[in-house]
């Protein structure tokens, strides 16, 4: 069976298994707990518990687990499962990779960290956007690591612009420092979004330090159809005004063109004969 359990901090649900968990048991428990947060649009915070009162988990539930998992995961924004069961630790440190929200496995004696570190998540997005409609032109800031929720959100705002227009006239990338993506599910998610959208973006501009200017050959073998170029991070408003901008002409028709930061120019004195 499954329990839901009380003694946890607002904004956490929290679940233990008992004996054998069965289909049944998903649909009195787990479905109502995620039409709840549909229902009142909240993200869930999930701490899951398999002492030594849990037993096994029936085929059907297995089968009802996936379901629910596939169907719903996208309103989790953490699970942690205290448990020191062998084979759930390891099979949950395996599936963790694949997950859209983080997931993070404890002994059973970690309970409170568990708690602690489902509190601790941040709940703002890894990334901010803004469409500027008069030039066409996103801008994504970039502050915390990458989570699949932030290329959701880019997805829902760019598909509704490209409902009513051909293309993006560009993207402007703006982040001090790149933090990377929170895990793999994230790193598969910009990888989507990357493959639906490339064609439909004239430009690409990254201002950024530069730290990151090993990024842009990065972001120009993804967006094949775009040019690309490097600004500074504190040169956003010439990153927009170039990527709003009409594109290069280029009479041999390639797709890519990748421009570094214009080069210093040097005066050149006199020559003086010997």
């Amino acid at each position: 069976m499954l329990d839901r359990v009380q003694d946890v901090p607002p904004g956490v649900d929290a679940v233990k298994a008992i004996g054998t968990v069965s289909k049944d048991d998903y649909k009195a428990v787990i479905e109502p707990l995620v039409d709840d947060a549909r229902r009142k649009g909240r993200r869930i915070r999930l701490l899951w518990e398999c002492g030594p009162e849990f037993r096994s988990f029936t085929p059907a539930a297995g089968w009802e687990d996936l379901k629910v998992g596939t169907g719903a995961m996208r309103l989790f924004e953490g699970c942690a499962v205290v448990s020191d069961i062998g084979w759930i630790r390891q099979s949950i440190r395996l599936a963790s990779f694949l997950m859209p929200c983080p997931v993070r496995v404890f002994g059973g004696q970690d309970r409170e960290e568990a708690l602690r570190w489902l509190v601790s998540l941040p709940e703002g997005p890894g990334a901010s956007h803004q469409l500027l409609s008069e030039s066409k032109v996103l801008v994504v800031e970039v502050e915390q690591p990458l989570r699949a929720q932030d290329f959701d959100a880019l997805a829902q705002t760019a598909d509704s612009w490209l409902e009513t227009h051909d293309e993006l006239a560009g993207v402007v990338v703006h982040a001090r420092a790149f933090p990377g993506w929170e895990n793999i599910g994230s790193l598969l998610q910009h990888v989507r979004f990357v493959r639906d959208h490339h064609r439909k973006v004239r430009r690409i501009a990254l201002a950024a330090d530069s730290k990151l200017a090993g990024l842009v050959p990065h972001f120009a073998n993804h967006f094949v159809q775009a040019e690309v170029r490097q600004f500074g991070y504190g040169e956003l408003d010439d990153a927009v005004a170039w990527a709003s901008s009409p594109p290069d002409r280029n009479p041999a028709g390639a797709g890519l063109s990748w421009q570094p930061p214009p080069p210093r120019r040097y005066v050149q004195g006199p020559r003086i004969e010997p």
